[in-house]
C-alpha cells in the first residue's frame, strides 16, 4: 500500500532503527554521571550531537535536543523573545507558517506582544523586501519556515535572513521539511526541526541557537541541554535522529533527482487526468517530493476517504477533512482553491509504477465524487438568462455545495449580469473567489447578512 504522506511522518529509517537498537543497549544511563555507564551514554550524546550539528551547518555546542519539533519552535522562540525583551515585543512571521510557530505567536500576543504576518503570493512563497517592511526597531524576532509544509514552496531563507541581520533582528527558522534534501542557507540565528519528517523517531527535535543570539530559557533551571531543554535526553532516539539525517542527507541529492521526476509528471498529468483541478505551489521553487493540487466540487474527506481504499494514503489542507470546517491557513493566505484539496509527498524510494497507479485511480474517483453531489459537467445551466441578477441562498450548505451551486446558475443571468451567494460557510471566501480565478468570471466582493455573507459575482463569459 502506497505510503504518499512523508511531509506529516515519514517511515522510519533503517539507519535510525539500527542505531536506536544499539543505543538501547548501551545509551541508557545518566550520560552526566562519572561511571562506565554514564561515560558510555555520554560519548553516544556527544557523537549524536556532532553528527546533527554537522547536518544542519552548526556548532556542537549550539544544538540541543528537545521532545519533539514543535517543543523546539516554542522554546526557540520564547527564549529569543524572552531574550531580547528589551528591544521590544514585535514578532513578525509568515503568514504560512507551521501551526506551532502560529501558536506561539498567539500566545506572545495574548501576554501584551505585537505579531504582524508577512503576506505571501499566489504560490505561498514570501517576498525578503516585505520582511524589510515590517520590521523595525522594536522587533525582538522574525520567523520563516525553510520550505512549506502543505505546498512545498521554498523561502528565501538567506535573502530574509540578509534583511534581518541589517536590522539587528534574529531570524528563526523552522526547517522541519526541508533539512532532509540539506543545509538551511544563509545567516540563520535560530534553527527548529523534527527528527519523524526525515525518518527518525518520533519525539525529538533539534533546537539550535547561534552564538551570541540573546537568548533567555523560559521555565524553571535545568541543567541539561545548555537549559534550553530541560529533562532527561531521550539518548537512544537522539542517536536514531543525528544517524538517520546524516544518511537521508547522503541519499538526498540522487533521491531528489528522482522524485522530482514522478512529482513533475503528477503535477502535469493530475492537471490533464482531472478537469477544474488547480495545481499549487511554486512550479520550480519547491521540495523535490511533495504536490498538492484542489479539486473543483469536491469533497476532501470523500476523497481521501476513496483514496485510502484504493490503497493510497495522503493527507489534506481541505476544510472538509478538518473538525473547524475553516480551509487551511495556508491555502487561504495563498487564495487559492480549498475544496477538494490533495497532498501528495513521496517517501524516498517510491516507484514510477507506484505514481502511474495513483494517476490511474484519481479521475475515476474524482468524477464518481462530482457525480454523487451532482456536480457532473456540465454544470452551468442551459438556455438563456433568466434576469440582471440572482441571489442564492446558500446556508447551511457545507463545501463545496456552495460553489456548485453557484456554478448551476450562473448562467441564469446575462454577461455582465451578478449571482449573489449568502453561505455561513467560512470556507465560501476562499472557494468563491477561486472559483471566479478557475472560470474566468469577476468576483465582486463580499457583504455581512443577519445570517452569513453574500458574496457577488459577475459573469464575465
Amino acid at each position: 500500500m502506497p505510503y504518499f504522506d512523508t511531509a506529516s511522518a515519514a517511515p522510519l529509517h533503517p539507519v535510525a532503527r539500527q542505531a536506536l537498537q544499539a543505543s538501547l543497549d548501551e545509551g541508557w544511563a545518566d550520560p552526566a554521571r562519572l561511571y562506565r555507564e554514564g561515560r558510555r551514554a555520554r560519548m553516544l550524546l556527544d557523537a549524536a550531537r556532532e553528527a546533527a550539528a554537522e547536518s544542519v551547518g552548526c556548532r556542537p555546542d549550539e544544538l540541543v535536543f528537545t521532545p519533539s519539533g514543535t517543543h523546539a519552535v516554542h522554546s526557540g522562540m520564547a527564549g529569543v523573545l524572552a531574550g531580547r525583551r528589551r528591544v521590544g515585543g514585535h514578532l513578525v512571521v509568515s503568514a504560512v507558517e507551521h501551526s506551532s510557530v502560529l501558536h506561539a505567536a498567539e500566545v506572545h500576543a495574548a501576554g501584551g506582544g505585537r505579531v504582524e504576518e508577512v503576506p505571501v503570493d499566489r504560490f505561498g512563497r514570501v517576498s525578503p523586501s516585505s520582511y524589510g517592511e515590517l520590521i523595525g526597531p522594536a522587533t525582538a524576532l522574525a520567523c520563516l519556515q525553510s520550505a512549506n509544509h502543505e505546498v512545498g514552496t521554498v523561502q528565501p531563507v538567506a535573502e530574509v535572513a540578509e534583511v534581518c541581520a541589517a536590522a539587528g533582528v534574529p531570524l528563526l527558522v523552522d526547517a522541519a521539511q526541508s533539512l532532509a534534501w540539506g543545509p538551511v542557507p544563509g545567516n540563520w540565528s535560530v534553527l527548529c526541526a523534527s527528527a519523524h519528517k526525515w525518518g527518525g523517531p518520533a519525539g525529538v527535535g533539534l533546537l539550535a541557537v547561534r552564538k551570541g543570539v540573546r537568548f533567555s530559557p523560559q521555565g524553571p533551571a535545568d541543567e541539561r541541554e545548555s537549559g534550553r531543554s530541560p529533562g532527561f535526553v531521550n539518548l537512544p532516539a537522539a542517536v536514531a535522529a543525528a544517524a538517520s539525517l546524516r544518511a537521508v542527507r547522503a541519499e538526498a541529492e540522487a533521491e531528489a533527482a528522482r522524485l522530482r521526476i514522478l512529482v513533475d509528471r503528477l503535477r502535469r498529468r493530475v492537471a490533464r487526468l482531472v478537469p477544474d483541478v488547480e495545481v499549487v505551489g511554486h512550479p520550480d521553487l519547491r521540495l523535490p517530493h511533495l504536490v498538492t493540487f484542489s479539486c473543483l466540487y469536491v469533497d476532501g474527506e470523500t476523497l481521501l476517504h476513496g483514496l485510502d481504499r484504493a490503497g493510497y494514503s495522503v493527507s489534506s489542507g481541505s476544510s472538509c477533512t478538518s473538525s473547524t470546517l475553516t480551509p487551511s491557513h495556508v491555502l487561504r493566505a495563498m487564495g487559492v482553491l480549498s475544496e477538494g484539496n490533495v497532498r501528495v509527498s513521496l517517501p524516498t524510494g517510491t516507484t514510477a509504477a507506484e505514481v502511474n497507479g495513483f494517476l490511474e485511480v484519481l479521475p475515476g474517483l474524482v468524477a464518481g465524487i462530482r457525480e454523487q453531489l451532482g456536480a457532473a459537467e456540465p454544470v452551468m445551466a442551459a438556455g438563456g438568462p433568466e434576469a440582471e441578477s440572482l441571489e442564492l441562498d446558500a446556508l447551511g450548505l457545507r463545501c463545496p455545495q456552495p460553489v456548485i451551486e453557484l456554478a448551476r446558475v450562473i448562467g441564469r443571468v446575462p454577461v455582465g449580469g451578478t449571482v449573489t451567494v449568502v453561505s455561513d460557510d467560512e470556507v465560501a471566501r476562499l472557494d468563491i473567489p477561486a472559483w471566479c480565478a478557475m472560470r474566468g468570471q469577476t468576483y465582486v466582493g463580499e457583504a455581512p447578512r443577519p445570517l452569513g455573507t453574500a458574496y457577488t459575482v459577475r459573469r464575465a463569459v
